[in-house]
């Protein structure tokens, strides 16, 4: 069931044309009903019935839900992952905005 989910968050990745440099430190696998996307063995994306995720800085969050992103719950009940947005397709398509977004995460794993 999560294998779609897999192939597809790695063509996400390939869309966003990151860094070889940055390609070479991924590492997508099968996460809960979906998958998720690690930096250096840190999470900082997930793609899951509820949507493409990422981790975001506090600041990066308020522009991100400005822009239409919502909170990230896995399940109704379930508390907000209070570091992650749930990007709206719009910026998911934009190959250019969605490299923008992937390396706000990145780099916000990385501080």
């Amino acid at each position: 069931m999560a294998e779609p989910y897999l192939a597809n968050l790695r063509n996400t990745i390939e869309r966003a044309s990151l860094s070889k440099a940055v390609r070479s430190q991924l590492l997508c696998k099968h996460f809960f009903s979906g998958a998720a996307c690690y930096f250096d063995g840190t999470i900082f994306m997930s793609l899951t019935p509820v949507g493409l995720a990422l981790k975001l800085s506090e600041d990066d969050r308020k522009t991100a839900f400005a822009k239409g992103a919502k909170p990230l719950k896995y399940f109704p009940k379930a508390p907000v992952k209070k570091d992650y947005a749930v990007l709206p397709s719009r910026l998911i398509k934009d190959d250019a905005l969605l490299r923008d977004w992937i390396s706000r995460s990145i780099a916000f794993v990385r501080s």
